[in-house]
């Protein structure tokens, strides 16, 4: 596709897409995008050893394709011409900026789940110019997004504020039951574990909700706050009771899931709070956006988003928006709004 064609133009074609990344979420987008029909995936990269050199098709679980998926990108785009990319592979900015850069090398324009991608500005600002200049020097374009963050605790909140006058602050809660999600989301908001093994993973890094403070950041940017500083508090949800609707059993005692609460501080106020709370056998689920200001604002999404439905949708979604967008790193606040297109 040719940046600068009109909307009209651009629904009577397709789009052609290098699937990269082949994971649980990388296969569910791979079939969201064949069911809808108006996009073409000519190429898919992944070097694990269980999916290089299979068939796309029956390695997402769907007929046959006819497309070997392949260990780099070199290889996938051999004698095809394709208009983005879309990479699921890791949650890294660090470990995810190679990758960014040869693809952009290769003239692709990109949408990511990598969540540290989504706001990098603030929290990684030498890493998103680099990305910003290969993106640029190569004239495509580059977007971060998901369901969370992405979209419920960042991009909605700061839409919701449009009929606003004034805001004074903004509240996000996300409650989800993780029982509905898939297994590695399970693992990763630690359910399952002791305590003890909770606590060693708080502190090796590798357990929590990446991204709360990446979404502070793009609330602050698109708001016009400048913060003070944002802190984050991680909590284990622990099991009162044996629980068997999970992946594993939990016993009484033992973590079923994780409560995380980011704030972000303007002139010694709390003007942002992030609440994310994530729990295999919670009772409840939704998510809920607060603005206090004038007028006050409450929308609350009974039953809550589901995640993995989502953030396949909106990565798929925002394909149309990311190759219509200017070049360089984009974030969902500074791009054409992301929507539903049955057609691209």
């Amino acid at each position: 596709m040719v940046k600068g064609k009109t909307v009209f133009q651009e629904i009577s074609q397709t789009m052609n897409i290098v699937q990269v990344g082949l994971g649980p979420l990388g296969q569910k987008i791979v079939r969201f995008a064949l069911e809808r029909g108006s996009i073409n995936i000519v190429g898919a990269v992944d070097p694990a050893p269980d999916k290089a050199g299979r068939d796309l098709g029956e390695l997402c679980g769907v007929s046959r394709l006819g497309i070997v998926v392949s260990r780099d990108v070199g290889s996938a785009l051999r004698g095809r011409k394709a208009d983005a990319a879309v990479l699921a592979t890791v949650s890294s900015l660090s470990a995810i900026e190679p990758q960014i850069a040869e693809l952009a090398g290769v003239g692709l324009n990109i949408v990511s789940t990598c969540e540290e991608l989504s706001f990098p500005w603030q929290t990684a600002p030498e890493i998103a110019a680099r990305i910003d200049e290969v993106c640029k020097a190569n004239g495509v374009a580059c977007l971060g997004t998901g369901v969370n963050p992405g979209y419920l605790m960042d991009f909605l909140p700061t839409a919701l504020t449009a009929v606003c006058q004034r805001v004074d602050r903004i509240k996000v809660s996300r409650v989800q039951d993780a029982s509905k999600r898939r297994v590695p989301f399970q693992q990763k908001i630690g359910a399952g574990l002791t305590l003890d093994q909770f606590a060693e993973k708080v502190e090796a890094g590798t357990l929590r909700h990446v991204g709360l403070t990446e979404s502070m950041h793009m609330i602050a940017h698109r708001m016009g706050w400048s913060l003070d500083k944002t802190t984050e508090t991680l909590e284990p949800i622990v099991a009162e009771t044996d629980i068997t609707t999970g992946y594993t059993p939990i016993a009484a005692g033992m973590a079923r899931g994780v409560a995380q609460i980011g704030t972000g501080i303007m002139n010694g106020q709390e003007v942002i709070t992030l609440a994310f709370r994530a729990a295999v056998g919670e009772p409840e689920s939704f998510d809920r956006v607060e603005i206090f200001g004038e007028p006050d604002i409450e929308s609350t999404i009974a039953g809550g988003v589901n995640g993995d439905i989502a953030t396949c949708a909106i990565t798929i979604n925002a394909l149309r928006s990311i190759v219509e967008a200017k070049p360089g790193l984009r974030t969902m606040t500074d791009i054409p709004a992301v929507a539903f297109s049955a057609a691209f």
